[in-house]
């Protein structure tokens, strides 16, 4: 699926009523508070939402801005700039490259990181799966699914088994096997559970025991349709794993993909990936212009 139709709910939903202005159309006040309706509710922050449109209200005061195109050229201009000040290319310390795939039950967790595998094999890398949300079977058996379909070595914990342990042992095995990427599924945890929490703290630290430096990127996996309620998660995940960028899932589902914007202006976190549907390809590297492109489209 590509970005723009992954995100058709959201331009369909709370923006397709900026389209289609004519040129020469000229900014009036009634359109600058249409403007600033839509991207609230397409769950843009407020505390990004504000000054964006303070701004765009001065240009317009002044003659800068005199057209409803311009206006939303300036929209896009902002919230590029806004996805564009972290560096959203993955990180790469040492070999094999580690990357921990953390998030609750349900935000796609378990895909993302069989759909990272696929990417990263399809570059030319040789990337191996780690089952291991051990406190879950069923995750077990999906990223093994995943993993067979997809003809990509994994590496199992057992239901119950240690989950640092068996990440230890992948990252052992991605030496000997000479894989150039280990891609660990998690366990799942609700962030509000203070023990969960801790276990996946001692996974980061054991990861670092096993190669020195590792983990490379620690990547939240956020369900888009959770909209702003997502940047609760997110805080304490990073608090807990040094999370080091987002994935953003569902976003075909939702029409509230504005989130994206919030939950980076509220975190400071690049977002390194989004999901864009159930398919092995619907993964998408973060594109800002694309992606903004895709939500406030051009008139052709």
């Amino acid at each position: 699926m590509s970005l723009s139709d992954g995100l058709a709910k959201t331009r369909g939903g709370f923006l397709s009523r900026l389209f289609g202005r004519k040129a020469e159309e000229p900014i009036t006040p009634e359109f600058l508070d249409e403007l600033e309706e839509a991207l609230l509710r397409a769950d843009l922050s407020v505390s990004l939402v504000d000054p964006l449109m303070a701004q765009v209200r001065d240009l317009a005061s002044t003659g800068e801005l005199k057209t409803v195109p311009k206006a939303l050229d300036a929209v896009r201009e902002v919230l590029v700039a806004e996805l564009t000040k972290q560096d959203a290319s993955l990180r790469s310390g040492g070999k094999p490259r580690v990357i921990l795939v953390v998030g609750v039950n349900g935000s796609g967790k378990t895909t993302t990181a069989a759909k990272l595998a696929k990417r990263l094999r399809d570059a030319g890398e040789s990337p191996l799966l780690v089952a291991a949300d051990t406190f879950r079977a069923a995750a077990i058996e999906q990223l093994e699914t995943w993993a067979s379909r997809l003809d990509i070595p994994i590496v199992s914990g057992r239901p119950d088994g240690d989950p640092a342990a068996v990440v230890f042992d992948a990252i052992n095995a991605a030496n000997a096997r000479g894989n150039s990427t280990v891609i660990a599924d998690t366990a799942g945890r609700l962030h509000t559970k203070g023990h969960l929490m801790d276990e996946l703290g001692k996974i980061v630290r054991v990861t670092g025991r096993a190669r020195e430096g590792a983990p490379d990127e620690v990547l939240l996996v956020l369900d888009g349709t959770a909209g702003q309620n997502a940047i609760q998660q997110a805080r304490q995940f990073t608090k807990d794993a040094n999370v080091t960028g987002l994935v953003i899932t569902k976003l075909d589902g939702t029409a509230k993909g504005g989130a994206v914007f919030a939950i980076v202006h509220e975190l400071g976190l690049p977002v390194k990936y989004l999901g864009v549907g159930e398919k092995a390809d619907d993964l998408v590297p973060m594109d800002a212009r694309a992606f903004v492109d895709a939500l406030l489209p051009r008139a052709a």
